[in-house]
């Protein structure tokens, strides 16, 4: 039997929403690893949100070949994340606001936007979608007082996120980057775990 949060118990002032979660070394197996996760929504019912640096074997040209959506540039190097381990066949776009509407998005922030209809790869593969964004499969779920239960095990750092981290730099080094934000390095922690 699992014990639940009551929403009640959920403080309107602890919302992750716009948040960086580290993943401490006690999340050592699966996606979570070593993983940073921007949260686009947090509130009574639960949490969503992308993990921005774990690249799947698979390449943003090879999404647009099997949507047949033509593209005008070369994307064979740029990789799609595994966003998380829920809907692992929906893809998700989260880019910087541009003018343009998209038929399904959630405005995160004024700035982040989390897309997730088909206009936007069209756009992107055109040159008329927002310049800076990643591609994700999948996206991280937390059900209602969940993560506050993971966050009481100590199991994430948050931190306020910063939009440089996801667009601007390589997503091999968002989680070091994020960490040296908050004074921490990721490598100490992890050599230290478990040790009194």
């Amino acid at each position: 039997m699992s014990v639940r949060t009551p929403a009640s118990a959920i403080k309107s002032g602890s919302c992750l929403r716009d948040h960086f979660l580290l993943a401490m070394p006690n999340l050592s197996e699966g996606l979570f690893s070593q993983s940073i996760t921007y949260i686009c929504e947090h509130g009574e019912s639960g949490a969503m949100g992308i993990i921005i640096n774990q690249p799947l074997d698979l390449t943003v040209a090879e999404i647009f070949e099997h949507l047949d959506i033509e593209s005008h540039r070369d994307f064979s190097e740029e990789p799609v994340l595994a966003g998380g381990p829920v809907q692992i066949d929906h893809g998700f776009v989260l880019h910087r606001h541009c003018e343009k509407r998209w038929e399904a998005g959630l405005e995160v922030t004024p700035e982040i936007t989390l897309t997730t209809s088909r206009d936007v790869l069209r756009a992107i593969a055109d040159g008329s979608g927002p310049a800076q964004y990643l591609i994700a499969l999948g996206y991280a779920g937390w059900s209602a007082g969940q993560l506050e239960e993971e966050l009481s095990h100590n199991s994430w750092l948050t931190l306020p996120a910063d939009s440089d981290i996801i667009f601007a730099t390589p997503w091999h080094r968002r989680l070091s980057a994020a960490a040296a934000a908050l004074g921490i390095d990721m490598n100490l922690i992890s050599s230290q775990a478990g040790h009194a």
